[in-house]
């Protein structure tokens, strides 16, 4: 009798994963590729009130992704993920109606159109007014993008545990996150182009629409593997090789359908581990993704079209990230150790590269493409750091935990963010008008030294830090 040939389904999944990833990452790109060229200019923005907007939605995002770690968990997958996708659709396009929003408080002119209610801002004397008015109201367009945003990750690191075994976890995740990059990548050879031709209200609404779309594939393809018709026996088998083998042993418990609360997931080790990495690390990668087109703006005056080019460049440099998925599956295949050995080595490896920030700015006056390369190479090894440790979670918590404690560890990550972003934006504002010299750089470049510099240096403490709380694997077996 012949064996049955494993199907290839749970591909399909991470696929789904991957472009609802890139959708993410499209949707948040927008205003940092519009708002220097198109969006400051009509009211007046500094760079102090794009870092105020920035850090707003990383704290915003860290805080739901608290909450949507456990909405996820408790609705289950694929609810979870078609309310996540459509509340961040919705905050996308609502950006584009914040200019009509500003005319219509500042003027009364409600029912103007885009270009009407430039015009009727336009007319409006008091700058001050513009600015706190225009920010407010893309303070609130951020808040409910990052309410739906905060449960992509929760949603998709969840449909990876369920999919595949602890020993593919790393590789699918670095598949479905390599849509981060490519969504980045997207960006500016879009977004831009959008905005010069249609304006930059466009933008917004037309990337947006995108995850209505991914919506009605996801409602048809979605279901437990165990009850999907297009997963075979083979591949159900492969898929749940981790719990086959755990039956086996003679102190296996059955995992429960108990409800995990916050305070059950704080007591153990593995969940603050988790949680500094992510604090430590996710700062850097949104500040190369909200801040590096301004730095080729500020720093190599050019404007969003000229930029495309270094950006589309910079991005697929971090496709590279896909290796580190690869690498943790060598060591437990090919070295004998243990998933979670397996990828705190891959991760200290990881966190070597982003010392190569620090030579971004002192080289840059030769080109602006080696801190373009060098920035590059930082992402990839981001995205690779950030594939591992999301696998972390679902190496060490049941099935039932993952989502919530993937939700603790984005808010930790959200707080970073928000620190950075925030601080830049101050920096980068004082350090240009001041002109401040630092380390032979003047004005904002000096700003931009320094968190390159201190980007560089995050990895190597994230990951001391776990590894002093969780030296060695220990799977939460008592949940």
């Amino acid at each position: 009798m012949n064996q049955e040939k494993i199907g290839n389904y749970r591909w399909t999944i991470c696929a789904m994963l991957f472009f609802a990833t890139t959708i993410n990452y499209l949707d948040r790109q927008v205003l940092s590729l519009t708002w220097k060229e198109f969006i400051a200019p009509e009211f007046h923005w500094t760079n102090n009130d794009y870092g105020n907007i920035t850090a707003l939605f990383s704290i915003f995002y860290a805080v739901s992704m608290l909450f949507a770690g456990r909405f996820v968990d408790r609705m289950d997958t694929k609810k979870g993920f078609l309310w996540a996708i459509g509340v961040w659709s919705i905050g996308a396009v609502i950006h584009a109606f914040c200019g009509i929003a500003t005319s219509g408080f500042l003027t009364g002119e409600w029912f103007v159109g885009f270009e009407g209610a430039k015009e009727s801002i336009g007319k409006v004397s008091d700058t001050s007014l513009i600015i706190s008015t225009s920010v407010s109201l893309f303070i609130f367009a951020r808040f409910v993008l990052a309410v739906g945003e905060a449960g992509n990750f929760p949603a998709a690191i969840k449909a990876t545990a369920e999919y595949f075994p602890k020993k593919d976890r790393a590789f699918s995740t670095s598949i479905f996150n390599a849509g981060a990059t490519v969504g980045a990548l997207a960006a500016p050879l879009s977004i831009p182009f959008i905005a010069a031709a249609y304006g930059w209200e466009m933008s917004f609404i037309i990337i947006g629409a995108l995850g209505f779309v991914w919506m009605g594939f996801w409602i048809f393809f979605y279901q437990k593997p165990e009850v999907h018709p297009k997963v075979n026996a083979a591949e159900l088998a492969y898929i749940q090789q981790d719990l086959i083998a755990d039956r086996k042993l003679v102190d296996y418990v059955e995992e429960t359908t108990t409800k995990v609360s916050f305070m059950d997931c704080f007591r153990y080790k593995q969940t603050w581990a988790f949680a500094a990495g992510k604090f430590m690390t996710d700062g850097v990668w949104w500040f190369f993704l909200f801040w590096m087109p301004a730095y080729l703006s500020s720093v190599y005056k050019m404007d969003s079209t000229q930029s495309a080019l270094p950006l589309f460049i910079l991005y697929t440099i971090t496709l590279l990230s896909i290796i580190g998925g690869w690498l943790p599956t060598y060591f437990v295949e090919k070295k004998g150790m243990n998933p979670y050995a397996g990828r705190m080595k891959s991760m200290l490896i990881f966190a070597f590269f982003p010392l190569l920030a620090l030579f971004a700015q002192p080289l840059g006056y030769i080109t602006y493409w080696i801190p373009v390369i060098i920035i590059g190479i930082a992402g990839a090894a981001h995205q690779a750091w950030s594939a591992n440790i999301f696998s972390t979670v679902g190496d060490m918590f049941p099935k039932k935990a993952i989502a919530t404690v993937t939700g603790i560890g984005g808010m930790a990550g959200g707080i970073g963010a928000m620190i950075i972003n925030k601080g830049s934006g101050v920096l980068f504002d004082y350090t240009g008008q001041k002109q401040i010299v630092f380390m032979g750089f003047k004005g904002e470049e000096a700003g931009y030294f320094i968190i390159f510099s201190i980007c560089a240096v995050c990895y190597l403490i994230g990951w001391t830090i776990m590894k002093t709380l969780v030296p060695k694997y220990r799977p939460i077996t008592d949940l």
